[in-house]
């Protein structure tokens, strides 16, 4: 117990060389991804730092597992997600994104165990199809309906001024409609006490 806990406040590290070969420091071994992707199932946190430079490289490591991963057909990311992720890359509301999305995931793990929870102890590990599907349902609308909130700001630099020389002489705009930073963070937490709340249908309170 004692041991799982020190794994837990003290990330391994793993070193990455010029051969792209990754070292275990802690097992005193070199690991494939595949080790690390199940490092990673097994909740053991680790940081990769490439060994040369020194610099931290565990964001690229993860995102390149998740590669190999949709590579091997086992697809959690759909087609029109990926490109909504990519089109927030550069956009004005691209800060925001990070944060929704780790919510969203400590919300949809919290779930995970309370369906979990409700198959084992309320129907000895049956297998409700409907009533499964229907909380995914659920969980997909408020998604997506977090997705489209962002969707008034327009594209990127849209609410950006062009420099004085390229400025064409047209009379002035109308001040924006649009919602106010404050404005903006209240639908945010307003939609994250929404995502938080969903029950597990035919449970009640979700417990």
């Amino acid at each position: 117990m004692a041991d799982r806990e020190d794994q837990k406040s003290a990330p391994i590290t793993i070193k990455k060389y010029a051969n792209r070969r990754l070292y275990n420091t802690a097992t005193s071994s070199y690991v494939t991804l595949d080790h690390l992707c199940q490092m990673v199932k097994d909740g053991l946190d680790f940081v990769v730092y490439d060994a040369k430079t020194g610099e931290d490289i565990t964001r690229s490591v993860l995102t390149q597992i998740i590669v190999e991963e949709e590579s091997k057909g086992q697809n959690l990311l759909p087609i029109s997600f990926l490109r909504q992720l990519i089109g927030f890359y550069g956009d004005n509301m691209q800060w925001v994104v990070p944060r929704y999305l780790e919510y969203s995931m400590q919300s949809f793990s919290r779930n995970q165990d309370q369906v979990r929870d409700y198959f084992q102890n309320t129907i000895g590990g049956m297998f409700p199809f409907g009533r499964l599907d229907e909380m995914s349902k659920q969980n997909l609308a408020m998604f997506e309906r977090a997705m489209r909130m962002f969707t008034p700001f327009g594209p990127v630099g849209a609410s950006e001024e062009p420099p004085p020389a390229a400025r064409p002489a047209a009379p002035a705009a109308a001040p924006s409609s649009g919602p106010t930073f404050d404005e903006l963070q209240k639908q945010i937490d307003a939609l994250q006490k929404q995502i938080a709340s969903i029950n597990i249908p035919g449970k009640p309170d979700g417990k």
